[in-house]
């Protein structure tokens, strides 16, 4: 049954959605200490943890910190290089750069999303359109959980889900979110399938929402980089 606001004072799965809306359109850029694990063709992969810079309209910068990708890193700027990343493995491959497209299968063989759907925004994006989605077709079951802390910081502990019959509509039968109290930003987000198997998890560490980014942080010749 979908939880809804109203005279019997059940909460609105749809508050927190539209804070963190609010609150991330006023956001320019950011960087933070992205981890991501995925399950690919049901295998779930190794958490990576990376160093990400982000620039709006769609500025990305990524390198892996830690292994197993350690050294690698990726760029990509909406109508730069004729739309393709430029991307290095780590280690004795680094210094071998290669220009792809996002979509390319030897990019995608161990990504669930391309790197156009990277970021806070794009994770925000998807979760409003299921929640909403399952909220019109009464198929939405809500739960406020409370306060959680996640990376050092105070969050509020959200889960959203569907009837398993359903979930073919959905990207999971289980959403499980955290949304920083102060800032309202989406901070970890863990999608399940219907046997409670972890399909996504995304998180964002020591966010920096106030972070002065400009051309040269999407600049392949950077000094800091390596491509």
């Amino acid at each position: 049954m979908a939880a809804r606001a109203g005279a019997d004072d059940k909460p609105d799965p749809e508050e927190w959605l539209r804070k963190a809306e609010a609150a991330y359109a006023k956001v320019p850029g950011y960087t933070a200490i992205f981890h991501r694990q995925q399950r690919i063709r049901g295998k779930l992969l190794p958490e990576e943890t990376i160093f990400l810079k982000f620039k709006k309209p769609f500025s990305v910068y990524m390198r892996w910190i830690k292994a197993p990708y350690k050294g690698s890193e990726v760029l990509y700027v909406t109508g730069w290089n004729e739309n393709r990343l430029r991307a290095h493995r780590g280690g004795i491959l680094r210094f071998i750069t290669r220009d792809l497209d996002p979509n390319d299968p030897s990019v995608m063989a161990h990504n669930l999303r391309p790197v156009t759907n990277m970021g806070i925004g794009y994770l925000l994006e998807g979760i409003g359109t299921n929640v909403r989605k399952a909220t019109r077709n009464g198929e939405l079951a809500f739960a406020d959980h409370g306060e959680e802390p996640v990376f050092g910081r105070i969050t509020r502990l959200m889960e959203v889900s569907v009837p398993k019959e359903r979930a073919k509509d959905y990207d999971g039968c289980r959403l499980v979110v955290n949304q920083d109290v102060e800032n309202m930003m989406l901070i970890r987000i863990r999608i399940y399938d219907c046997d409670n198997q972890l399909m996504e998890y995304y998180g964002y560490e020591d966010l920096d929402l106030g972070a002065r980014l400009t051309d040269a942080d999407f600049d392949p010749k950077n000094p800091e980089y390596h491509f």
